[in-house]
């Protein structure tokens, strides 16, 4: 008669000796970690690391979670704890499923946030792939969100720790990602635990300092990158109000985003005035007073649903949202307008609204994420 085995930590019938985990390693603490703690749970773990850019003295920085220097700290890592670790060049995938849109969306006006796009298009689809084809049970990451199982399968959870908490960031996984992944870290309730772990582990990542910025973007200068990617797109024009009338001229729209105050060059005005739109096709930045940022309804699509029942099998779903990564969820209405997209309509306006950013949905005063999807324009 076959053994009845408890499930171990990873979910699995088996031996943890028996389990081969994919650990997706960055170069951080984070993911360090997660390799550090499955492997002295006796899993048998493989470390892989991607190489998402030219690692050449243009673009390697401190603090970027591909740069050179990390790839070099997730191998050390691995040798310390004797698994096996790979380096696989994504840099031709990343240029093209993510580095080619952030400068397109920024050159349409909108606010793209990439790692999003690099989680869904890169890390949790072609990595995964990659770990199945190694014969992984698992792929397991150091994000911070929380896996639990519900009646009707995996469900995604906001992490233990609201301050570290990456679900805005990951909306975008799907209910079979969703089966295969694991997030060892979710449950944790500080970085402070996660870096007292490392240390645990003698790891020599455990003080590194998080990475603050885009892995692509040096030091945060978005317009920069934008110009080395395109060439000519920080042409001027003029900044006008919302009638259309001509306060002044700009520097290249791509050096103002919605809600914009300092920098606009165009004082002595009796209120302040704000950037409420971006017209790139007219080389036009808009604005206007504060109250013209505040939205109620925002359109959003290509939709990722993660609830029980199918998307439009209710009119409406009374749900919150979150429409920057910074702000907290907010209770708002989701209306489905087709298999993908929403209006969804906030009880309390919000300002700010920017397309290209992703509007994601939460259960009401509690942490299971319903998915999102992404702002496509203005009211």
């Amino acid at each position: 008669m076959a053994r009845d085995l408890a499930l171990n930590s990873l979910g699995f019938a088996k031996p943890p000796s028996e389990t081969r985990v994919l650990v997706a390693m960055s170069g951080g603490v984070d993911s360090s970690v997660v390799a550090a703690e499955l492997a002295r749970e006796g899993y048998d773990v493989i470390g892989v690391t991607l190489q998402l850019y030219d690692h050449g003295a243009a673009l390697a920085k401190k603090g970027a979670c591909c740069a050179g220097r990390d790839i070099h700290d997730a191998r050390r890592v691995a040798e310390a704890l004797g698994f096996p670790h790979y380096v696989l060049d994504y840099e031709n995938t990343f240029r093209a499923a993510v580095i080619d849109e952030f400068a397109d969306a920024y050159l349409a006006g909108a606010t793209p946030v990439p790692c999003i796009r690099c989680n869904e298009r890169v890390k949790f689809r072609d990595l995964l792939e990659t770990a199945r084809d190694l014969d992984a049970d698992c792929m397991a990451t150091g994000h911070y969100i929380q896996r639990k199982m519900g009646d009707h399968g995996a469900e995604l959870h906001m992490a233990a720790d609201p301050a570290r908490d990456q679900s805005y960031f990951l909306f975008s996984t799907t209910a079979d990602q969703l089966d295969y992944l694991r997030f060892p870290l979710g449950h944790l309730r500080s970085k402070a635990e996660t870096r007292a772990l490392a240390a645990k582990h003698g790891l020599s990542v455990a003080d590194k300092p998080d990475s603050q910025d885009i892995c692509f973007v040096p030091n945060g200068n978005y317009a920069a990158v934008i110009e080395k990617l395109r060439p000519g797109a920080a042409d001027p024009g003029e900044i006008v109000d919302m009638d259309g009338n001509v306060l002044g001229t700009h520097r290249g729209v791509i050096h103002y985003t919605i809600g914009q105050r300092r920098g606009l060059g165009i004082g002595g005005l009796a209120d302040p005035l704000y950037v409420v739109r971006l017209d790139p096709a007219a080389r036009r930045v808009v604005v206007g007073p504060k109250e013209a940022l505040r939205s109620r309804l925002v359109p959003v699509r290509e939709i990722n649903w993660l609830g029980d029942a199918p998307f439009e099998s209710r009119p409406e779903w009374p749900l919150s949202v979150r429409i920057r990564s910074t702000r907290p969820p907010a209770e708002a209405v989701i209306r489905p307008t087709g298999p993908d997209s929403a209006e969804v309509e906030l009880l309390h306006a919000e300002e700010g609204v920017s397309p290209g950013q992703a509007c994601v949905f939460y259960e009401t005063g509690g942490s299971r994420v319903f998915g999102g999807g992404w702002i496509w324009r203005g009211d």
